[in-house]
């Protein structure tokens, strides 16, 4: 596959790194946030890889296409000419490809796959289907044809926060066991990718307790393992309804009056109530959004989308993504 000549791009501000790893706890939207982030890195001509490993075709249901093959395909434009690519792999074939590669097996090793010896090589060495994984992603990411990069940016829709650590750190344990040959190289190779200034793991949440926390223990974990955090993406935010004080029930009944709307006991007295709840419910996001901040990564905030997550709405939140380069500790609230 060739690329077309062009002249090196800037990284985009905000998003330095060519390599953009994206976790989230499940639920948190993070292969959403993974595929505005891939639209939004296509800004200006580039072209970008967004990549899954978990074999949900997650892309494929975002871009509205049939389920992806082991093949690096175009998937969507942005309108300044840039193209986002998109790649499903597959654990079988990504074995497939390192026994061609690193053993000229070819045929031999497709013969395998009829005997079953390539799942059960993945089953008795789990660790090995991850190597795989990582190892093509870091392909792709370092890929050169003529002396240019074929992507300008690789952006990994990555297994969730509890998975993430152990997924990524496990080509350094793998480099360790692993004591010659082919195996412990790429080990070796993937492993100072992932700790190399051009990766950084971005964090996606909801502001949640439950996501906030996974969100705290996997920056602890990442940062442990002394591979780089990104971002920390507070997805799917409202904005506030009300000011901080409470309202009282008079307040309510000359505002629905104002409004031509019923003013009677229950009527008052129910939205009172519901709007105790909002308050009550912010408060605890500005708390969440405290302890966020305390991790002193930067910070970016991304609508909720009202009509859910449509081709449209990607394009929003890639724009909200470029809108606002994110600072250490900063709260950059996409409107």
């Amino acid at each position: 596959m060739g690329v077309t000549e062009q002249s090196p791009l800037a990284a985009v501000p905000g998003w330095p790194s060519r390599l953009h790893v994206v976790t989230g706890k499940g639920g948190t939207g993070k292969t959403s946030v993974a595929a505005a982030l891939a639209l939004a890195l296509a800004s200006a001509g580039r072209r970008t890889l967004l990549v899954e490993v978990e074999g949900r075709q997650g892309i494929a249901q975002l871009f509205g296409l049939g389920p992806l093959p082991y093949q690096e395909r175009r998937i969507a434009g942005v309108p300044d000419g840039g193209e986002v690519r998109a790649l499903a792999v597959d654990p079988e074939e990504a074995l497939l490809e390192y026994l061609d590669m690193f053993y000229k097996l070819g045929a031999a090793g497709r013969a395998l796959r009829r005997f079953g010896a390539i799942d059960f090589a993945t089953t008795i060495a789990p660790g090995l289907r991850d190597v795989l994984l990582t190892g093509k992603v870091k392909e792709a990411t370092t890929r050169m044809v003529d002396r240019r990069r074929v992507y300008d940016a690789v952006v990994l829709d990555a297994p969730p926060t509890g998975r993430i650590g152990r997924f990524l750190n496990v080509t350094t344990e793998t480099a360790r066991l692993a004591k010659v040959g082919p195996i412990k190289t790429q080990s070796e190779g993937v492993a100072a990718l992932l700790r190399s200034p051009i990766t950084a793991v971005h964090v996606v949440t909801l502001l949640e307790e439950m996501p906030v926390q996974e969100t705290l223990d996997a920056v602890a974990d990442l940062t442990a393992l002394g591979i780089p955090v990104g971002n920390v993406i507070v997805n799917a935010t409202r904005p506030p309804l009300l000011g901080d004080n409470q309202i009282s029930q008079a307040e309510l009944r000359r505002g629905l009056a104002a409004a031509g709307l019923p003013t009677d006991r229950g009527t008052v007295s129910g939205l009172r109530t519901e709007a105790q709840e909002h308050l009550t419910r912010r408060a605890l996001e500005e708390s969440l959004q405290t302890d966020l901040s305390e991790l002193g990564r930067p910070i970016v905030t991304l609508p909720l989308l009202p009509d859910g997550i449509t081709r449209t709405g990607l394009d929003t939140l890639a724009e909200a993504l470029l809108a606002s380069p994110p600072t250490p500790g900063s709260d950059l609230t996409a409107t």
